[in-house]
Parts: C-alpha cells; sequence; structure tokens
C-alpha cells in the first residue's frame, strides 16, 4: 500500500456539527458523544493555506496535494462512501489521504485532467468512513462556445422534496467547509470566468441532501455513490428524488439531471 501524501487530524467538534443542523434547515440537536450525520465529516479536516497559495479560484494551487495539469478549471464530479462506524462528536479523528488515480485525456471540449484521492477517516484506532473524490480539470471555456446539454432526469421516483438554495446558505456551506471556490461566492467571476449563468450550488451540498433523503428512507447507509451531471444554480430550485431500488437523483426546474446517486 503506499504512503498517504496528506494526514490531517482534527476533532470532530460538535458546534460545527450544529452549525450545519441550522444551515440545513434541520433540527439543532447534536451534542458531544453523538453520532455524526453521514457526509458531516466535510466539515472538519481543513487545509488553510495563506493568499500566497491560492490559485485564481480561491482553493490551493495544485501542483501539492493535486498534481499539476495545467489546467484552471475545478470541478467535483462524483465520489463515493462507504461507511464502516459512525464518526463521534467531540472526539479527536484522523484523515488519510491517497491518490487514487491522476490521468489526462481529449475530450469533445478540449483537454481534461482527472483525479482520483481516497480519503480514510480514522477515530481511536477504528477505520469509520473510506471517502473517494473524483476531480475534474479543464480548460476555460471559448465565449463562443455552444453550452453542453445536459442528460433529462427520470420522473418515476417514489418521494420527492423539493429544496431552494439562496446565497446566504451558499455563503455558510462554504465557510463550514473552508471552501474558497469563488464560483460559489463571486458572481462576476463565475459569470464571466468560468462561464455559468450565476452562482453554482456546491456538488457535495447536492449530495449531502440525497445522503439524508436516502438515510431517512433506509434508516441507515453503508455505501453511498454520487455522479454530477449539470450544475445548479443559485437562483433555482431543485427537487430531490428517491426511488425504492436505491438510485437517487436531483432534477433541476427545466428537467435536466444535475447529480445521480446509489444508497445502500
Amino acid at each position: 500500500m503506499s504512503d498517504p501524501i496528506q494526514t490531517i487530524t482534527d476533532v470532530i467538534d460538535p458546534m460545527r456539527a450544529r452549525a450545519m443542523q441550522a444551515s440545513l434547515g434541520q433540527d439543532v440537536t447534536l451534542i458531544k458523544g453523538d453520532a455524526l450525520p453521514p457526509f458531516y465529516h466535510q466539515l472538519y479536516f481543513w487545509d488553510p493555506q495563506g493568499p500566497e497559495n491560492l490559485g485564481r479560484d480561491g482553493h490551493p494551487k495544485v501542483g501539492g496535494v493535486i498534481p499539476d495539469m495545467g489546467l484552471p478549471r475545478r470541478m467535483w464530479a462524483g465520489g463515493g462512501m462507504e461507511f464502516h462506524h459512525p464518526l463521534v462528536a467531540g472526539v479527536s479523528a484522523k484523515r488519510l489521504t491517497f491518490i487514487e488515480n491522476s490521468t489526462q485525456k481529449e475530450g469533445r471540449s478540449g483537454p481534461l485532467g482527472f483525479v482520483t484521492l481516497r480519503h480514510d477517516i480514522w477515530q481511536e484506532d477504528t477505520l469509520c468512513l473510506t471517502d473517494t473524490q473524483d476531480l475534474v480539470y479543464r480548460e476555460d471555456p471559448a465565449p463562443d462556445a455552444p453550452k453542453p446539454t445536459p442528460p433529462q432526469a427520470a420522473t418515476d421516483e417514489d418521494v420527492c422534496e423539493t429544496r431552494s438554495f439562496d446565497t446566504t446558505l451558499l455563503f455558510r456551506y462554504s465557510a463550514l467547509t473552508f471552501n474558497g471556490h469563488r464560483i460559489h461566492y463571486d458572481i462576476e467571476y463565475a459569470k464571466h470566468v468560468e462561464g455559468y449563468a450565476g452562482l453554482v450550488v456546491h456538488g457535495p451540498l447536492l449530495a449531502q441532501h440525497l445522503i439524508l433523503l436516502a438515510e431517512r428512507q433506509l434508516g441507515g447507509l453503508t455505501n453511498f455513490q454520487f455522479r454530477a451531471t449539470a450544475p445548479l444554480m443559485h437562483f433555482e430550485t431543485a427537487e430531490f428524488c428517491w426511488k425504492a431500488d436505491g438510485t437517487a437523483w436531483v432534477r433541476g426546474p427545466d428537467g435536466r439531471q444535475c447529480m445521480t446517486a446509489k444508497a445502500s
């Protein structure tokens, strides 16, 4: 087994988890000793960098943990989690990061870089969670380039929940996850540099709602896999859909598929 490229130790602070519950509109109940809700580990294991170590998008520059492929735009394409044992609030935990894959390919819109990270999260000598992140890097869009056509989402769900995302929620989620990516708060950058119609709702925030929906349906989770297929803007309302076979998805207001997932 290869050595980790990064190891970060953090205390699973209950107050940060309580702030997340409040931001998501949940009852604020979490106290020391409680099991952390699934995917809340995103609030921990920060890696703060000084301004000189940030890229133009507000993220840490590539070339450190992430290899530099010469491509400026970063997107979280998806990932997956295996839940081995609950993380406990108020207890120290350790995250070990490994590079599972790093490749470059030529896509229809130009060169693409793919990086897969694996995070193993331990607490008191117990492996609690294996978290895989798939990142994509690409060139800036040409001003006259046609927008890609997103897939259409299914309409045969058994459960559907409607949610909206305002700028306050995007700001709070960015702060809680220490995510400095400017597409989530700098509308001029998002529109004029990266070519979006508005602020982009965080992919992990969409995944968080799907995970909580799946947990409510299943009563607990052992595995969750998700894939982003189209961005959702801050001014749009989305539908979070669940089917009894364990599939879930996010449907945009025009019927487009923004994310798909599979839970068990």
